[in-house]
């Protein structure tokens, strides 16, 4: 294991909670939101990378086949999801986002940017803003590791 440096770890610390900061506070923006956080992330997951089997779900999310089912059966039962037979493969179920499905995760996607953009005009600069750009590019960097 690489041994890292104390800086590079108080630093990895600190941006660890500031992340997790941020993104609890644009989940409470949308506090009407009847979804559970797993339920939020399977939307999000299929409105980003598309249509996708229930294993295919369970493994990028991390979870037991099991408990994406249990996701998956109350996401069908608010009407979210659309499911059709694999036609490479009869067997297999695939899962995309109904149109009331998009149409929540855009929704909640424009809520949450909105909220977004009016935190920064109010609270940064615009000497603010443009650092915060600059910074963007790393943070993907980071996130694709």
């Amino acid at each position: 294991m690489t041994r890292v440096p104390n800086d590079v770890a108080r630093l990895a610390g600190a941006l660890r909670g500031v992340v997790g900061q941020l993104h609890r506070r644009l989940r409470q923006v949308d506090n009407a939101e009847v979804l559970t956080p797993s339920q939020s992330a399977v939307l999000a997951r299929l409105h980003r990378d598309g249509p996708a089997t229930q294993a295919q779900l369970a493994a990028a999310e991390h979870v037991r086949q099991q408990s994406m089912a249990a996701t998956l059966g109350a996401l069908d039962e608010l009407g979210y999801l659309s499911r059709t037979r694999d036609p490479g493969d009869g067997r297999r179920v695939v899962i995309t986002l109904s149109d009331l499905g998009e149409k929540t995760v855009r929704g909640v996607h424009q809520h949450r940017e909105e909220w977004l953009a009016t935190a920064l005009v109010d609270g940064l600069t615009p000497e603010e803003h443009r650092r915060l750009d600059e910074v963007l590019p790393l943070l993907r960097k980071l996130a694709q590791r």
